[in-house]
């Protein structure tokens, strides 16, 4: 076994100077390669080498150059592909489908990903290697598995296994399938045969699949019927997702016109040791020597520490139920802070521990006595479960410990928390925020405070909001500081309508909340929401929802940033929309006056009106 390196190799030259002539396994990112585990293939890379396996990177190849893929060889296992830690139709377009002009996982930010990343570097890998075993895996592939709508081409897509030369798939956390796959490939198994790996999804031929159809699987509607069928693809997604649990979860099958897509059930949470020993591999957290130009996607993250994984908050917009699961996974203290400690003696390490966290920062060791066998089926997670413990006083002697180690100046909380999880607890957590972990600002994110809208978000009501701020306020006042709520707020989420987006901005105005964290909704692979957006329907009642789309959609966000004068002519035909004329003009409580000079339309965005 050769003992991990300083970075792992991305050219032949540095596998010479390890004294490997081939590579086991070699992974293609549409990231840099940084070598933190907050990049999958950096973290990936690390946990494989760690069981024994050599590895290369292949970063950013270019797709019409086949010497950025014959670059490190064929591989005795296995090609892993990635599109990185995006999907790359999330990071390439922005909702008004305009090419971005930056990519903070570039060097200097430049745009070096492809359009459906995983997709274009498979075909490659095959065509060159065609006898090379293909995986996929990260977010573009584990949150396209299945058959779904796609926002970018306004249409139903395959499943990214249909569409891609690749053999398996990896979705969700990936350490402990790709593990598995890794082992059995070594053992002489060819990959054909590795079918029911948890955590993995494959393919098979229509002939092959109706001769063994396995009894136990979840059939879903098939990518034929969810093209055609609105009500078909609400009930797929509904099936699939009550599959998701890595206890209770079975198989789910669904058929395409050329295949058939089998997911496995979900691969069981990681221990807090498992975490424990993956978190502290020897990272560099550098990006690799070769580049020239940062990568502007490390500097926010170079010294943040990981401490859990999992959200049981479900919100209807996030895919996390879909990824990382409702089971919160965290690690020990004592491993946070041996990583801390080292941190302190890298180059470059300044004092500030920039981030504490995971999804939602404020779930580190909260837990249910009912997760070992599984998150409840019939119902969501929420404050008023007896069998939820909501006991932050775990985190706050986590943060106590963290401040006190030599070298550590300020310990700073970068991750969203959940507002309302902080009102269901005694404990001082908020108190030792407010005194020592807040840099200005608290990011919370509420979304919105319209009821019907927050239900259909899945996330705390208005009073919750209310009652936080009063208690924020009251914690800075007592640690003598002048801090400020940083609220993330989103338009056009399906469900919403004018009025809800009216009654938001008067909340705003009349609590002096005004902000421009401001997210458009847009409907990305596997979230409830992008369901509701895509059918009409509620996925699990199959009621109507509203959805706003074209210019009713641009106007919920101009009505968002009311005080924006670009955006006073949508304002105006938004405030007469929902008959509140009343908040035109010269009145306290009016959001725009009778008229700006100079306010002009704005550009239209992308042709989404149906």
């Amino acid at each position: 076994m050769i003992k991990q390196p300083p970075f792992l190799p991305i050219s032949l030259q540095e596998a010479g100077d390890l004294g490997i002539e081939q590579f086991d396994i070699i992974l293609v990112s549409g990231d840099a390669y940084v070598d933190h585990p907050s990049f999958g293939a950096g973290l990936l890379g690390r946990v494989l080498w760690d069981a024994g396996y050599t590895v290369g990177i292949i970063a950013q190849p270019d797709p019409k150059k086949d010497g950025d893929f014959l670059l490190l060889g064929p591989p005795l296992l296995f090609f892993g592909i990635t599109s990185g830690n995006v999907d790359s139709m999330v990071n390439n377009l922005t909702p008004n489908l305009k090419r971005r002009r930056r990519d903070v996982y570039s060097p200097g930010g430049r745009l070096l990903r492809p359009d459906r990343a995983a997709i274009v570097y498979a075909n490659r890998v095959h065509a060159l290697f065609p006898k090379a075993p293909v995986i996929l895996g990260g977010i573009e592939a584990s949150l396209r598995r299945f058959a779904h709508y796609d926002y970018w081409s306004d249409s139903v897509r395959q499943s990214i296994l249909a569409d891609a030369p690749a053999d398996l798939l990896v979705y969700g956390m990936g350490e402990r399938p790709i593990l598995e796959v890794a082992r059995r490939l070594k053992a002489g198994e060819e990959i054909a045969q590795i079918g029911d790996v948890p955590g993995t999804a494959v393919k098979e031929q229509l002939r092959r699949w109706r001769e063994k159809e396995r009894e136990e699987a979840v059939l879903i509607p098939g990518y034929i019927e969810v093209k055609e069928e609105k009500r078909k693809y609400a009930e797929a997604f509904a099936a699939h997702y009550n599959e998701q649990d890595p206890y209770q979860g079975r198989a789910v099958v669904q058929p395409h016109p050329k295949t058939v897509i089998i997911q496995n059930p979900p691969a069981r949470p990681l221990s807090s040791a498992e975490l424990d020993h993956i978190y502290e591999l020897p990272y560099s957290r550098e990006a690799h020597p070769s580049y020239r130009e940062a990568i502007p996607a490390l500097e926010p993250v170079q010294f943040s520490i990981t401490s859990h994984r999992g959200c049981f908050g479900s919100c209807s917009f996030c895919a996390l139920t879909h990824h990382q699961g409702r089971i919160v996974q965290s690690r020990s203290m004592s491993s946070i802070v041996r990583e801390a400690e080292r941190m302190v003696r890298m180059p470059g390490f300044k004092g500030i521990i920039q981030d504490v966290g995971g999804p939602t920062a404020n779930m580190y060791a909260l837990s249910c006595h009912r997760w070992h066998q599984g998150a409840c089926p019939d119902r969501l997670c929420s404050t008023d479960c007896p069998s939820l413990d909501i006991d932050h006083s775990r985190q706050v002697e986590l943060l106590r410990r963290l401040r006190a180690i030599p070298g550590v100046r300020r310990v700073f909380i970068g991750s969203g928390i959940r507002h309302d999880l902080i009102l269901a607890d005694q404990s001082p957590y908020l108190e030792e925020l407010c005194r020592h972990h807040v840099s200005g600002h608290l990011k919370i994110a509420p979304e919105h405070i319209s009821k019907g809208v927050t239900d259909c978000m899945h996330k705390p009501p208005r009073q919750a909001l209310d009652a936080f701020r009063e208690r924020f306020a009251a914690a800075s006042r007592a640690a003598g500081r002048e801090q400020y709520l940083l609220p993330y707020l989103m338009s056009g989420h399906p469900g919403c309508t004018i009025a809800d987006m009216v009654e938001l901005a008067e909340y705003l105005q009349d609590n002096h909340l005004y902000t421009e964290q401001v997210q458009d909704f847009t409907p990305t692979p596997m979230t409830v929401s992008t369901a509701m957006y895509h059918t009409g329907l509620d996925p699990f009642t199959l009621l109507p929802v509203h959805v706003p789309k074209g210019e009713e959609k641009r106007i919920q966000r101009a009505i968002l940033q009311y005080r924006d004068r670009r955006n006073y002519h949508l304002v105006r035909e938004g405030l007469r929309r929902a008959g509140r004329q009343d908040l035109i003009g010269e009145g306290e409580r009016c959001l725009i006056p009778a008229q700006y000079r100079g306010a002009k339309h704005r550009k239209r965005g992308r042709k989404e009106a149906k």
